[in-house]
């Protein structure tokens, strides 16, 4: 993460958006536990998990400095004894960053409430972050929520584009076996999200882009799938799960993609109206991250060793969990 918020400086981005899987959780994190080691200590879970989240604000937000840093919630803040509850409690600075109030205000002015699912707008373009962390989503009130922000943009000629982020990917992409498709609910509502999208490019001819990590690899074109061949149309969509968690195997369709890349680290620069393209365009490039652009503080800290052995292993040879 310190070298994407360096990548993200060089390139002059406006914002980062973090899609969520701050922390593992269910066991120290191997920087977490190459850290304590090196300070002669072996911290129990227990102490982990107490200091997990104040890890990932050190270390991960902090070196992106001013730059506003959108976040999302991924599977692992929900696993106990992390809660949604606690999640929101911990990151209100950044759930309700003035940009996600004032809009959030905009949209309701009597909503103070600070949610897990949000959007902001900028430069015509409308982002929207929603959540899918856990099995009961996407619940009726998100979906009422989203259809009601949905219902603006497709009203408001100011918006050209609606890009959305999610942790899990929505269902029936190449990645399927990792995604909302593992559990019924998420089946059922995010395959109403991604027809309420196809909707909005197809008949309102808003331009849409659907972004999703949790799978750890790189892939663009993720819904050009059988299913959504056959079913209304296939969004253009991108899986980036590179920022520093154990990398995946490849699914087996994966070669249906326009893009796919595993065993990398790196992250997905989006750029609004590129010379040349139609109003409301937004290009997505993935930038990869190489060993020799890891920050010197950084190796110094980890040793050099232990920042080479990022590269060399931290692979999952089997399964896609």
């Amino acid at each position: 993460m310190p070298a994407i918020a360096a990548g993200a400086k060089r390139d002059n981005a406006m914002f980062y958006w973090h899609l969520g899987d701050l922390r593992k959780i269910s066991r120290p994190d191997e920087d977490f536990a190459q850290l304590a080691k090196q300070q002669g200590k072996t911290p129990s879970l227990q102490e982990y998990q107490k200091a997990a989240w104040d890890d990932f604000m050190d270390h991960q937000i902090a070196p992106f400095g001013a730059m506003p840093f959108f976040l999302g919630i991924g599977n692992h803040e929900t696993i106990p004894p992390k809660t949604r509850t606690e999640f929101v409690a911990k990151f209100e600075k950044w759930l309700n960053a003035s940009e996600v109030k004032d809009q959030r205000l905009k949209d309701d002015p009597t909503d103070d409430r600070v949610k897990t699912y949000y959007h902001w707008v900028r430069g015509g373009i409308d982002f929207i972050n929603l959540d899918n962390a856990s099995h009961d989503q996407f619940d009726a009130g998100q979906l009422k929520w989203f259809a009601g922000v949905l219902a603006r943009d497709q009203q408001d000629a100011s918006i050209r584009t609606v890009v959305v982020g999610m942790h899990a990917a929505l269902p029936e992409s190449i990645s399927s076996a990792h995604s909302m498709n593992e559990w019924h609910e998420g089946e059922i509502t995010g395959r109403k999200v991604s027809q309420d999208l196809l909707k909005l490019q197809n008949d309102a001819h808003k331009k849409v882009y659907v972004l999703a990590s949790h799978s750890h690899f790189f892939m663009e074109g993720i819904f050009n799938t059988e299913y959504w061949r056959t079913h209304g149309g296939v969004l253009p969509g991108w899986i980036v799960g590179t920022s520093g968690a154990e990398r995946y195997r490849l699914p087996p369709k994966a070669t249906d993609a326009k893009a796919a890349k595993t065993d990398v680290y790196g992250y997905l620069l989006a750029t609004a109206n590129p010379h040349g393209q139609p109003a409301g365009t937004v290009a997505l490039d993935f930038k990869q991250i190489d060993e020799d652009q890891i920050p010197s503080d950084v190796v110094q800290r980890f040793t050099p060793s232990f920042v080479h052995e990022c590269f060399a292993g931290n692979r999952k040879m089997t399964g896609m969990f």
